[in-house]
């Protein structure tokens, strides 16, 4: 049974849409029309992470927020491969389902890796990047309180049981206390054992060595990423993020030195809570200068 989403509805005044996908529905946004952008979340948030992104852009722009596979208010199979190639096959099929053949990806945590997995199938539909506090590339560094989760049974128990992750994101993920409705927004769908599935999966499925049953698919997004590095990229980066820190930030730099760049000394792994007038303004610059050159 999918939680309502009345009691938040001033914050996320959508109504979101429905894709079945291999027996489970996908839960999505399609707000707007024009050139189309793409918010791809993270773990444990879901399209709410957007929901001021989607409310400004859509005057303009055909805005479609996807909740992965056992997030948000998608479905929550509980015998599921949650792997990174079957969010991101999902996230192919979506689009494919909506019929978007150019768009713009705004990625953010694991969404980063799914958004270049599916531009590695489709280079020519991608026509820019909006990259905040994530990876598409492998990396040996994990905090402590991330690994704990990974940890059989205990991860259980602390992450569907305890709701450590989801819950404890709701105030490590921010540098500004989130107001009460807005943390009440970002836990809705993560109210139970069966319902936070998804946060512990995404969690175990962070690949750390050759072994994982998602390394091979995560190095094949890493080295894809070197054919779009001419595209127009915004990162924009909350400088207090305990999980992708400073080094990711400049490793994006690295592999992407023409891309414009935002630093947010005082914001934390959720950007667009912590700085969001900012970094709109950022967005809403960018996306107009992509499609003047389109």
């Amino acid at each position: 049974m999918h939680p309502t989403i009345e009691t938040i509805s001033h914050l996320y005044p959508f109504t979101p849409k429905k894709l079945e996908i291999n027996g489970h529905h996908l839960s999505y946004l399609d707000e707007g029309q024009g050139p189309v952008v793409v918010m791809l979340h993270g773990n444990p948030t879901w399209s709410f992470y957007y929901r001021n992104l989607v409310q400004l852009l859509r005057k303009d722009y055909r805005v479609i927020a996807p909740d992965h596979m056992g997030c948000g208010l998608s479905d929550k199979p509980q015998h599921y491969e949650y792997t990174l190639k079957t969010h991101i096959d999902n996230l192919d099929k979506l689009l494919n389902h909506l019929k978007v053949d150019t768009m713009t990806l705004v990625m953010h945590d694991w969404g980063g890796a799914i958004a270049m997995g599916y531009t590695a199938r489709h280079p020519q539909k991608v026509n820019g990047f909006v990259v905040m506090n994530t990876a598409a590339f492998r990396s040996k560094r994990i905090p402590w309180r991330i690994a704990i989760c990974r940890i059989p049974l205990l991860g259980d128990v602390l992450v569907r049981g305890l709701n450590g992750f989801a819950g404890a994101a709701t105030f490590m993920a921010v540098n500004n206390p989130l107001p009460a409705d807005v943390k009440r927004g970002y836990l809705l769908p993560y109210n139970s054992w069966r319902s936070r599935i998804a946060v512990l999966r995404f969690v175990q499925d962070i690949p750390m060595s050759e072994g994982h049953r998602s390394w091979q698919t995560l190095l094949a997004v890493e080295q894809s990423l070197a054919q779009h590095k001419d595209k127009p990229m915004l990162l924009m980066w909350g400088g207090r993020d305990f999980c992708f820190t400073k080094h990711f930030f400049d490793e994006w730099q690295r592999r992407f030195p023409k891309a414009a760049s935002r630093y947010y000394e005082d914001a934390g792994h959720y950007v667009l809570e912590d700085a969001f007038d900012q970094a709109s303004k950022e967005i809403v610059a960018f996306l107009e200068g992509v499609h003047q050159k389109c």
